[in-house]
């Protein structure tokens, strides 16, 4: 009987491709650990290369985990977008909502990676990386379903957004147990989707009958 032929490692890749082999690799350890768990040196063994080899792909660290942020931001964004493809009863805002909420609790070791790390701040204006994040804001601005009347769209979106993330953080930390005021974090996250809808309702109306 011929021998099975050994199993590839999950960390294997072809020749040439060495760049996304880092990123998968960087992912997997920021689920395990968020963005202080990656490491070149520590990937580089893992995946069976020389330790310069990274750095034919990315300068420094700082490179790498601008890339794996944007890559995250890419896998939130498509976990978004399917959020709202598919059909029910709420609406798109709430689904969006839900989405960031079961994301972050789910995978927030890459959570913090995109939203609790400097590499956003330190990231150029025209990278990936931002590009990849103001898609995200995009889709949250889909999601409110609601005319562009000056900048009040953008601000009430930003409002959830900040709120959203401040519930995604409390709840990680354990500080959102359904005991204070007897509501779950589900409750609270849909809360803040009526009061956002309902604040950008009134501001647009407010706008309209201030014109003249």
């Amino acid at each position: 009987m011929s021998p099975q032929p050994a199993r590839k490692s999950l960390n294997a890749y072809h020749h040439g491709d060495l760049r996304d082999a880092l990123v998968r690799a960087a992912l997997q350890e920021a689920e395990r650990g968020g963005p202080e768990a990656i490491s070149i040196k520590a990937l580089a063994k893992n995946l069976g290369v020389s330790q310069p080899a990274p750095y034919r792909h990315f300068a420094d660290r700082e490179a790498l985990l601008a890339a794996v942020t944007a890559e995250a931001f890419r896998q939130f964004n498509a976990v978004l977008r399917e959020s709202v493809s598919r059909p029910s009863k709420r609406s798109k805002l709430s689904r969006i909502a839900r989405a960031t909420l079961e994301f972050g609790l789910r995978r927030n070791g890459i959570y913090r990676l995109m939203f609790a790390s400097r590499t956003m701040a330190c990231a150029s204006k025209d990278s990936e990386l931002h590009t990849a994040a103001s898609e995200t804001f995009e889709l949250l601005l889909e999601a409110m379903e609601a005319p562009a009347v000056g900048l009040l769209r953008e601000r009430h979106a930003l409002i959830i957004w900040a709120a959203l993330h401040g519930v995604v953080m409390l709840a990680e930390q354990g500080l959102l147990t359904g005991q204070a005021a007897n509501v779950s974090r589900e409750e609270l996250v849909e809360d803040i989707v009526e009061q956002t809808k309902l604040a950008l309702s009134a501001a647009i109306k407010a706008a309209g009958a201030a014109r003249p």
